[in-house]
């Protein structure tokens, strides 16, 4: 297989790389020899070829910077996925109708004016996703959390990493991701077919997007109307261009006539729901996840979260301890807090047990992943798979890069090093399930657990705690990220190994980006600290306040002084959560007649881990995409997915932008 194909230069080459006329839903329910029988399209239409790098490549520098920033802002990361195939595809057909003068330059370096294919477009966003999100989750976490902690009273402004430890650690991480996604692909897009709604909401826009005919056209009207409707979200519910103030309120306190559990601790009054987090997000876009997760699922998420604000976060705010510094501690501070102080720690074990163990069962599909290691491959099927050899090499590659980062300018031992990587491997398969049936990557919480581990191992090391719950996060962020990809392209009959070469090669400018962009944004602590005004004496808000970094850097905190300063009831969660993830899945297991009755262990341990707007809105989006196929089964078919698809990539587009609006033009003064 050469690396780089020639795109298509006439008309007939065009009309031969047309999409598929299968639906991507109808592609979701082949089998593997289906699949490559009737879907896969192999050499048939160009797909790895030069301009469709250097357009992801191009659009995921950018979109690093702006995840980057977003992810600071609020600790979320946007998927580029979705951004990164519209943006190409208008830019492209504008770019080949401009005239002459305008197309030169292209044309000078050789590329093609013709339309890009869909399998270009689709690796395309493979590249650009690569670089415009599994790079940058680090720099949100553990790098920015080790900034902070790294200020003094002498230094308020802390002392940034050398930009080639920033530059080494973000690529070798993002690689290990990438290498560990390879036996994951085959048992969970292939085999257990898991929807990964992000892949199939970017498959389904590209098929939208490249389709003829009468039906493909509604469709892609329905989802073009449905991203202009998601883009007015950021706009009504964001932009902060009344003094400080936006169009409408981005939530209402809609609950708060339920009595809830709780009294303050200080003033002695009840609390209202609202303070349990439990409001009305008016933001479309966990609607629209809801429709393509399903019901099942988010009825789950929101038996936990509705079991965290009546039952597990009242009794963490009322548990009081006395640690051996005489200091008295709640399992949770506030109720608002409750759901990543108490949550976190119940859910997040939940999701481990589960995960693992539902692996581990599938015992023959892991023996195929592994299978074509150390010879030929079989049959077509494996032929159109990645080889098993390029995940030892790869591993062998990543591992060797990521230990001695860690060991040169983070202080952690070589042994230490590869036991964090090998655990990074069960936490990734945690991450990455999670993604394919809900589509939220837990990567938080699965640092948690690898600080929960090194607190362990290498107590009162802050640094080494921070890094070695990097590497997970970044791991699993970059293997949740291919996944997604993958499960795009097979449902458009993509040939695995260019998308994962294509993915791969957006490393490059997502770690440039990414380095350069936490330099620029963050040039010390201060900006995530916040600093006194010298005059005055009044405190100043930090610029970023980095929720995932502050609350990774307030574990790190309690590992300083030990594992002892941990509180009873956190102890106590992480047993629960074990046992309860390992029932549920067992019960899945040996009771498969009546599994759409029992519950959903991914969507049950979500639902701590997720303050209770986002369980709540994705709840209702499942519930009305319920009604629709109830009311009309074949209008749903038709336009559910489009619909959801297009709200994501409207919320989505647009809020990279209302965000930067709101800190450039429309930044308010202090």
């Amino acid at each position: 297989m050469g690396l780089f194909q020639k795109p298509p230069s006439t008309p007939e080459e065009v009309e031969a790389a047309r999409p598929l006329e299968i639906a991507p839903d109808q592609v979701a329910e082949m089998n593997e020899d289906e699949w490559y029988a009737s879907a896969y399209r192999g050499d048939r239409s160009p797909q790895l070829t030069i301009r469709a790098v250097a357009m992801g490549a191009l659009l995921g520098f950018f979109l690093a910077f702006t995840n980057l920033y977003i992810g600071l802002k609020t600790g979320w990361h946007l998927g580029v996925a979705l951004t990164a195939c519209i943006l190409s595809y208008a830019i492209w057909n504008g770019l080949i109708r401009s005239p002459g003068i305008v197309w030169a330059p292209f044309g000078f370096f050789g590329a093609k004016r013709t339309p890009m294919t869909i399998l270009e477009n689709n690796c395309m966003q493979s590249t650009a996703s690569a670089a415009g999100y599994s790079t940058g989750g680090t720099f949100v976490s553990a790098l920015a959390a080790l900034l902070m902690i790294s200020a003094t009273d002498a230094n308020p402004g802390g002392t940034h990493l050398h930009w080639g430890v920033y530059a080494t650690w973000t690529f070798f991480l993002a690689v290990l991701g990438v290498v560990l996604a390879i036996p994951m692909k085959r048992n969970m897009i292939n085999q257990e077919r898991l929807k990964f709604p992000s892949g199939t909401a970017a498959a389904v826009t590209l098929q939208s997007l490249y389709s003829h005919g009468d039906s493909a056209v509604r469709k892609a009207k329905a989802l073009m109307w449905a991203g202009f409707g998601g883009a007015l979200a950021p706009l009504l519910f964001e932009l902060k261009f009344l003094a400080g103030k936006t169009l409408m309120h981005g939530e209402s306190k809609l609950f708060d006539w339920i009595p809830a559990l709780g009294k303050n601790r200080d003033s002695g009054e009840g609390f209202k729901l609202s303070d349990w987090t439990a409001v009305l997000d008016h933001n479309p876009v966990m609607l629209a996840a809801g429709m393509l997760v399903g019901l099942r699922m988010t009825i789950w998420m929101m038996a936990g979260t509705l079991l965290l604000i009546f039952g597990l976060g009242p009794a963490a705010y009322d548990a009081a301890w006395t640690d051996p510094s005489g200091n008295v501690l709640f399992a949770a501070s506030s109720p608002g807090k409750a759901w990543k102080e108490i949550g976190l720690w119940f859910g997040v074990p939940i999701l481990v047990a589960s995960g693992l163990l539902s692996f581990l069962l599938q015992w023959r599909t892991i023996l195929r992943a592994f299978s074509g290691f150390g010879g030929d491959q079989q049959s077509d099927t494996d032929r159109a798979e990645v080889p098993g050899a390029w995940f030892v090499y790869g591993l062998a590659f990543a591992t060797v890069g990521v230990v001695l980062v860690a060991n040169i300018s983070f202080g952690i031992p070589i042994l230490y090093g590869c036991i964090a990587v090998a655990l990074t491997f069960v936490l990734a398969l945690v991450a990455c399930r999670a993604t394919g049936e809900s589509d939220i990557t837990p990567t938080g919480a699965m640092g948690k657990i690898m600080q929960l581990t090194f607190g362990v191992l290498m107590p009162q090391n802050a640094t080494a705690n921070l890094m070695s719950a990097g590497i997970t996060a970044g791991a699993a962020s970059s293997s949740a990220d291919l996944l997604n990809d993958l499960k795009s392209g097979y449902l458009l009959g993509a040939d695995p190994r260019r998308q994962f070469l294509a993915q791969f090669a957006g490393i490059f400018s997502g770690t440039i980006a990414t380095v350069l962009g936490f330099y620029l944004m963050v040039p010390d602590a201060t900006l995530l600290l916040g600093t006194i005004d010298p005059i005055t004496g009044k405190d100043i808000p930090p610029e970023f306040p980095a929720p995932a970094a502050q609350a990774w850097k307030a574990v790190a905190d309690v590992f300083r002084t030990g594992l002892d300063n941990m509180h009873p009831m956190h102890r106590y969660a992480i047993g629960g959560g074990l046992v309860l993830g390992s029932i549920l899945v067992l019960s899945e297991r040996f009771l498969p007649k009546y599994k759409k009755w029992l519950p959903s262990p991914t969507g049950f341990g979500l639902g701590f881990i997720l303050p209770f707007q986002y369980p709540m809105s994705m709840f209702l989006g499942a519930f009305a995409a319920e009604l629709w196929k109830k009311k009309s089964e074949k209008t749903a078919t038709d336009y559910l997915v489009p619909i959801a698809a297009g709200v994501i990539a409207g919320v989505s587009i647009l809020g990279v932008v209302v965000n930067l609006l709101n800190n450039t033009v429309f930044k308010q003064p202090l």
